[in-house]
């Protein structure tokens, strides 16, 4: 059997196992929606910390989006995964928590620069992962969605398209016009990193990082 058919067949297991914990949910087995969860909840995490950052903010996101899943379990017809069907509610989610403080999280560049030596002090002991989790915080919102659903979750261009509900080109040219946007709001930031005296230049783990096609 070839790799790509023992893929299919474990995501079409995965898949079935997967409806088959939703019926029982259905069914008023709290065990099984307490599997869900169980299953789900890293990339839950993932997600939500992506779009907004705040990792209280992301738990709370995370907990309303099974909440919600389980309140309309009846909902779900096992046309998309599980997983997909779920990120698509925590990532609508996130983009109402976005909209709701839009102001304090669209903070410019321009004034991290002029805030002097204590950003500077901020952003020393920052590696790689925070600087990326930084920079997604000044993305645009419909750019961060795509970068994070394409790059940081892996999610395929049709996958992105469905969950976000706009056409696959849209996809392709959010994440290529977002991943410039990231490398620029990422060297702008390393201006403030000062290590030893001297500016930190982007690194290859970064770039690896940002990068993927």
């Amino acid at each position: 059997m070839s790799i790509g058919k023992k893929l299919l067949g474990k995501e079409q297991s995965k898949y079935e196992d997967d409806l088959i914990l939703v019926n029982r949910a259905i069914g008023g087995d709290t065990k099984a929606f307490e599997q869900i969860v169980k299953q789900y909840k890293p990339m839950m995490a993932k997600v939500t910390i992506g779009m907004v950052g705040n990792r209280e903010d992301a738990e709370d996101i995370g907990q309303e989006a099974f909440i919600r899943f389980y309140r309309s379990l009846h909902q779900y017809k096992g046309d998309a995964s599980l997983g997909t069907y779920l990120t698509r509610i925590a990532i609508n989610l996130s983009l109402n928590e976005l909209k709701r403080r839009k102001s304090n999280l669209q903070v410019s560049l321009e004034t991290k620069h002029e805030s002097g030596y204590s950003d500077r002090r901020s952003f020393q002991k920052r590696d790689n992962s925070e600087l990326v989790q930084e920079a997604l915080s000044h993305l645009e919102t419909k750019y961060r969605s795509v970068v994070v659903l394409r790059l940081m979750q892996g999610f395929s261009t049709k996958e992105t398209a469905k969950i976000l509900k706009i056409p696959s080109g849209t996809v392709l040219s959010r994440l290529a016009r977002g991943q410039d946007r990231l490398r620029q709001i990422v060297k702008s930031l390393e201006s403030l990193t000062p290590v030893g005296g001297q500016t930190i230049e982007k690194s290859n783990t970064l770039n690896i990082e940002i990068n993927h096609d």
